[in-house]
């Protein structure tokens, strides 16, 4: 009955977002007040049944009701409580379902800041965000029914894709949903603004904190699924340019890119083609990114599609939106007014610098992700796109952008002074340039690029926080008042300084890696390997037992001076319900490097083959992206982030409701 009660509350889901769309965006052509009030409580009417549907499936889930297809082909009795609930998303249809659930509960959050909108501009992005809804529910209800009965039940479910059981499922997919979900917020209020007729400051103010929103949750979430993939798949890897990984790039890029354009047309009311287009953009990526995982066009573990039908369904929602969001910004985006002019050398010209390259690099990528898919729908040519196109594209265009962020960061609004930033940011270069030197003497005959990745991660943390430290230590200050300022800095200033230097962490993990180690060897237990300054002995092989699987295990112990410090237990595990085996790295964290080794196949003669690496500084990876996700936080707490609009603007807009 439960399971009925969610399919139910689905169709009915699907015919409140039909009337969300329809009646506030006939409101906002017709101008009735009364047609765009429906907005609010049909927003919060979708939310409800859209979670109760969500829970319901859930449940099923959580029982183990068998009857359900889905829950059949995706569960097991035996799998850990934790497992069966991350196996609602862990699927297509499931995704789907938490896709839409995301969708209505960014237009519940949308509705409930009501009050600080204008009437039509709140009916109008409701009326969007309500179509985008109304679409994938459509699409949910007939190409991917999660609630599909099985008759007869089967007495035992297949289970999950071994793979995916792990707890890094229960994290990385919904954080990385939120992201690209959240980013639909920004297209409703673009497509909105341009039904509505009204772009400005004020509109950059209301979209800036969803934008935040949606990247700080795509940032994580890219950065989650990059650490999962590192250590259940066994290769040692922590971004392969693979086109599912591109598909969740490309959106991260043109949103850093939204989010740095809203920041110009709010202080200066200026790129408003530039910024409404970066908005549509951003979320048409998102979508690409969804028909590119759930069509079968590629296989990935991260793909739960195959039926082409579902695919040419959610091509069909590109199409539209895509192709609509496009087209009625080439017939408006001439109406909009010229914004506020400002100094090549300034901030807004150092923001601008900062769009193009975004904007270069997000096409590189886009080429290199899309043109091998579409040859081979062309004329059925296979090639292969792989890490050396994309390095050689991207790196050119990002380290001038990485040069320019303290820069950007530390030039005043409308017109700069260079020589002065120059001034200001003279020790932060000049330690970059010994911290270079000295890792060039201390590494002699290493590779070239580390010494200098770790300077250019140096002088983006040191540059970053140069801004902050200027402003509360100028006249020389005692130390009582240079906390007092420093505290006084408004939260979005140390926001930005954190994120950026957040950046700068994750280049000096990323060119450490150029230190790293890797040893592939055939080992008995006693047998000894060297990891970096570690040493790394093979202590015993066994079999354990899971709650839902059979794992043979190879203990090593890690050695330093000969003294233990450390015990890795990298395994090949084979689950109950799949046959399948994998692997299970082995890591251990020392400092901020990494032990790590994955295992082959274990050989009738009590061997087993082992790959093990030396991963200095990899950590720094996915703290820097941890930094910048705490750097976009303190930006969403500023006062004037919470605030939806100044209080005049707020004074206009009641008057535009009257």
């Amino acid at each position: 009955m439960i399971v009925e009660i969610g399919h139910y509350a689905l169709v009915l889901a699907l015919a409140v977002a039909m009337v969300q769309t329809v009646l506030p965006l006939w409101g906002v052509t017709s101008r009735d007040a009364a047609l765009m009030s429906t907005a609010r409580p049909a927003a919060f009417a979708s939310f409800v049944l859209v979670a109760l549907s969500y829970a319901a499936l859930t449940w099923a889930y959580v029982t183990s009701d068998f009857s359900v297809l889905n829950v059949a082909s995706n569960s097991h009795s035996a799998k850990p409580l934790m497992y069966r609930i991350s196996g609602v998303w862990a699927n297509h249809e499931g995704s789907m379902l938490l896709w839409v659930s995301i969708l209505v509960l960014f237009a519940a959050l949308v509705a409930a800041r009501a009050k600080d909108m204008p009437l039509r501009l709140h009916a109008a992005v409701l009326g969007v965000q309500g179509s985008i809804t109304a679409a994938f529910l459509l699409f949910v209800l007939v190409a991917s029914n999660p609630f599909e009965r099985l008759l007869p039940a089967p007495v035992e479910g297949r289970g999950l894709n071994p793979i995916l059981q792990d707890p890094g499922l229960a994290i990385h997919p919904p954080l990385l949903y939120v992201g690209y979900v959240g980013f639909s917020i920004a297209f409703s209020f673009a497509v909105g603004a341009l039904i509505h007729g009204r772009i400005d400051a004020v509109w950059a103010r209301f979209v800036r904190p969803w934008t935040l929103l949606a990247w700080i949750f795509l940032t994580i979430g890219i950065a989650m699924g990059s650490y999962w993939a590192y250590y259940e798949l066994g290769w040692g890897g922590w971004w392969f340019w693979d086109p599912v990984e591109n598909a969740s790039l490309m959106p991260w890029l043109a949103g850093t890119a939204l989010l740095h354009s809203t920041l110009v047309m709010e202080k200066r009311d200026a790129l408003k083609v530039w910024t409404i287009l970066l908005s549509i953009l951003t979320f048409s990526l998102s979508l690409m990114g969804a028909f590119l995982v759930r069509s079968g066009v590629l296989t990935s573990v991260h793909t739960f599609a195959t039926d082409p039908e579902r695919g040419r369904f959610i091509l069909a929602i590109l199409t539209v939106f895509i192709g609509g969001g496009f087209g009625l910004f080439a017939w408006r985006a001439a109406l909009l007014k010229q914004g506020g002019l400002f100094a090549p050398v300034s901030r807004e010209g150092a923001l601008v610098i900062n769009n193009l390259l975004l904007a270069a690099i997000t096409a590189a990528v886009f080429i290199g992700t899309l043109y091998p898919l579409a040859l081979e729908a062309l004329d059925g040519s296979k090639i292969s796109v792989g890490p050396p196109f994309f390095e050689a594209t991207v790196l050119p265009l990002g380290i001038p952008l990485l040069l320019l962020i303290p820069f950007g960061q530390s030039l005043a609004w409308k017109r700069g002074d260079l020589l002065g930033v120059a001034q200001r940011l003279a020790a932060a270069v000049g330690i970059s340039v010994l911290i270079t030197i000295a890792i060039f003497a201390w590494t002699r005959g290493g590779p070239v690029a580390a010494p200098l990745g770790i300077g250019l991660g140096a002088w983006l943390i040191l540059g970053s926080l140069t801004d902050i430290v200027a402003r509360s230590t100028r006249g020389g200050a005692k130390a009582s008042l240079i906390l007092r300022r420093a505290a006084g800095i408004p939260l979005a200033a140390w926001g930005s300084a954190i994120a950026h230097a957040g950046v700068g962490i994750s280049v000096i993990g990323i060119a450490a890696t150029a230190w790293g180690t890797e040893r592939i060897a055939q080992v008995r237990p006693g047998d000894m390997l060297d990891a970096g300054p570690y040493q790394v002995r093979l202590e015993r092989t066994f079999v354990r037992n899971g709650p839902d699987f059979r794992e043979t295990v190879a203990s090593f112990v890690i050695l330093s001076e000969g003294k233990p410090v450390g015990l890795i237990e990298p395994g090949k595990r084979v689950f109950m319900a799949q046959t399948m085996p994998t692997s299970e790295a082995g890591l251990m964290t020392a400092g901020l490097g990494q032990v790590y080794a994955s295992l082959s196949e274990f050989e009738p003669d009590g061997s087993v083959g082992v790959r093990l690496y030396w991963k200095p500084l990899v950590t720094l990876i996915w703290i820097g992206a941890i930094v910048m996700g705490l750097g976009g936080l303190l930006s969403m707490l500023d006062r004037r982030a919470r605030v939806a609009a100044p209080a005049r603007a707020v004074q206009g807009a009641k008057a535009v409701r009257a």
